[in-house]
């Protein structure tokens, strides 16, 4: 086979890896889910978004398309500028500190323009100390803010768990809750102090109690309807962190 032949054929073979790596995602690892590979993704349109956090954002028991990222990109549409989601890099289980350990080292691959965080549960889950938590915010908000402007940066809040069927399955609710609420506050506060968005979606969760079609199969985790109304109260404050 002549060298030019053997070049078209290599290149074939490298477009069907990008494919299988742009569906490859799934709802408990890092998910790359706008075609990029494990390496430098691939040029693309828009503003290169890359989403950090827990099972919240990588969407545990929920397709691909209705997690909360995936959600945002398309309902931003077409319009300039757009977002285009390179990494989906949340872990089923994240703490704070493993956004700083595991997903704060992996953001650089994918020269992020825009950035989504949403953490915390499992520091209330594991009873991490709010202090603890609060420093923990501190460093990935200073270390996002020298990577990006803090307008290219949105916060979420953390969901309230305890109102859903299993949610009792993770330490007493009472006490959750409390523990919810404070790194909220904290957050909110925080993400202010450096002129970062915060989104807090609080109170749609708690709709969750009411509403069975709030909560995803696995009866703890948001269905893809409640994402949408997160999205929803996302979308003004991302188009204005975007420029829209």
């Amino acid at each position: 086979m002549r060298a030019s032949g053997i070049a078209l054929v290599l290149a074939a073979l490298a477009l069907v890896v990008l494919d299988a790596c742009t569906v490859s995602g799934t709802a408990d690892g890092p998910s790359p889910t706008a075609g990029a590979s494990g390496d430098v993704p691939y040029v693309v349109s828009g503003l290169r978004y890359v989403a950090l956090g827990d099972s919240y954002t990588i969407g545990t028991s929920v397709a691909m398309n209705e997690r909360f990222p995936n959600q945002l990109v398309a309902a931003l549409g077409t319009g300039e500028p757009t977002l285009t989601l390179v990494a989906n890099l949340a872990t089923n289980g994240s703490t704070s500190r493993d956004v700083i350990d595991v997903e704060l080292p992996a953001l650089d691959t994918y020269d992020p323009e825009f950035v989504t965080l949403c953490i915390g549960v499992n520091d209330v889950v594991q009873r991490v100390p709010l202090a603890t938590y609060q420093a923990n915010v501190i460093s990935i908000l200073d270390a996002l803010l020298k990577r990006l402007p803090p307008e290219r940066i949105v916060v979420v809040a953390i969901p309230e768990y305890t109102v859903t069927p299993h949610g009792a399955n993770y330490g007493d609710p009472l006490i959750a809750r409390e523990g919810i609420q404070g790194e909220n506050a904290a957050m909110e506060v925080l993400a202010a102090a450096r002129q970062i968005r915060f989104v807090d979606i609080y109170g749609i969760s708690l709709e969750a109690e009411s509403d069975p079609g709030f909560v995803a199969d696995d009866g703890l985790h948001p269905s893809g309807a409640q994402y949408a109304r997160w999205v929803e109260r996302m979308l003004p404050v991302v188009e204005a962190a975007i420029g829209r």
